[in-house]
């Protein structure tokens, strides 16, 4: 069982792994242009680390707090919580990312415009994830957030519209086929889906954040694995480690016992983040690999979601005082209930184990669809 404590460290592992991955693949001043990007997330780590408790004491004064549902009648569940706190590391983000501009623009002019419009994007939507967090927005607004949000990463892809198609098709449609602006709208719907996935697959101390940071780990593993090939993973992991990083800060309040909740903001940044380093970096479809629990979590909420059976505002596990167990409820469709179904009542912390561990395992699955599926069907 995957403990949550040692993401830090898995967080340590994979940086450096990243690092000794860009040294044979590129040259020397491209090489320290990035590392300054490395130094710049650890100041972004330590400055979300330092203001996230001052903010939450100015939050929790302007009535933007909530309780623990997880934690109901008991002590711990009558503390005010400070909430949406997820708009510090974000902005701390945005900050550091614009700074690291500075690094890269002298040796990859070519990303610039990129960068610039991929984070244009993120602050779309961080700055309308804070603003549902105060004005508690309806979800048909919600679901228009995310494709507003995008239209700059659209503007900017330059990537190709073509689909390869899988063999056993190729001698009816050929190789490939051009989904001309049917591909700019997947591109809207994939951003729209990863802003909402993380959304829903929430309720337990430290599961947003975590999940998010094991996406964003493997969008770096796998942006190593092909910088080889074309220049737009190296913007990836330009997006993608001070987002790390950032999140990490927040991680260390929001486990359990979470200190803070990080609130619609941070959900929103986690999958306009994951989107744009995607589709910018050329690579949308292989992102979907890194999020099968939110796929899967999506697909067993679709009769909640569309109205078809009744959608309580929190879908979460019922706690138990006495046995202070998680108890799922089976009219809750999501995927932290359904593993509550098939493993049995449990601990918060330890339910927050068992999906983490899910998404790790998840996530090698999805590498192995990438390296060993692709080669048997196309």
């Amino acid at each position: 069982m995957f403990e949550t404590r040692f993401i830090p460290g898995l967080v340590v592992v994979v940086l450096a792994y990243v690092l000794n991955g860009l040294k044979g693949a590129l040259n020397q001043e491209q090489f320290f242009a990035f590392l300054g990007y490395m130094v710049l997330s650890f100041f972004a780590y330590v400055l979300s680390y330092w203001m996230i408790p001052k903010i939450a004491q100015l939050t929790e004064k302007a009535d933007i707090f909530g309780y623990d549902i997880n934690k109901k009648g008991t002590e711990a569940g009558t503390i005010k919580i400070p909430e949406s706190l997820g708009i510090v590391p974000a902005t701390i983000y945005l900050i550091f990312n614009i700074l690291g501009i500075l690094f890269t623009r002298a040796y990859m002019p070519d990303l610039i415009l990129s960068h610039i419009s991929g984070l244009l994007a993120i602050t779309f939507i961080v700055f309308l994830g804070f603003a549902d967090d105060v004005l508690d927005l309806a979800w048909r607004y919600k679901l228009l957030l995310p494709p507003i949000a995008s239209l700059p990463v659209i503007v900017a892809y330059t990537g190709g519209t073509q689909i390869v198609l899988p063999q056993l098709i190729r001698p009816y449609l050929g190789q490939s086929i051009d989904l001309g602006p049917i591909y700019y709208l997947y591109m809207i719907m994939l951003s729209t889906f990863q802003s909402n996935a993380i959304n829903i697959y929430a309720g337990v101390n430290g599961l947003e954040v975590g999940q998010s940071i094991i996406i964003a780990l493997s969008i770096a593993v796998y942006n190593i694995i092909e910088i080889s090939t074309q220049q737009q993973h190296l913007f990836s992991l330009m997006i993608i480690v001070p987002y790390i990083s950032s999140a990490l800060a927040l991680y260390n309040y929001n486990r359990f016992p979470s200190k803070v909740f990080v609130g619609d903001v941070f959900c929103y940044w986690s999958g306009m983040t994951f989107a744009v380093a995607a589709v910018l970096g050329h690579f949308s479809k292989t992102l979907m690999l890194f999020c099968i629990p939110q796929l899967i979590n999506f697909l067993y909420s679709l009769p909640q979601l569309f109205g078809i059976i009744p959608c309580p505002r929190h879908r979460l596990p019922r706690y138990d005082q006495k046995t202070g167990l998680l108890y799922a409820i089976k009219t809750n469709l999501t995927l932290i209930n359904l593993v509550l179904l098939i493993k049995g009542p449990t601990s918060e912390k330890n339910l927050c184990r068992v999906l983490l561990s899910f998404q790790i395992l998840c996530t090698i699955i999805g590498f192995g669809i990438r390296y060993l599926g692709s080669q048997m069907f196309f």
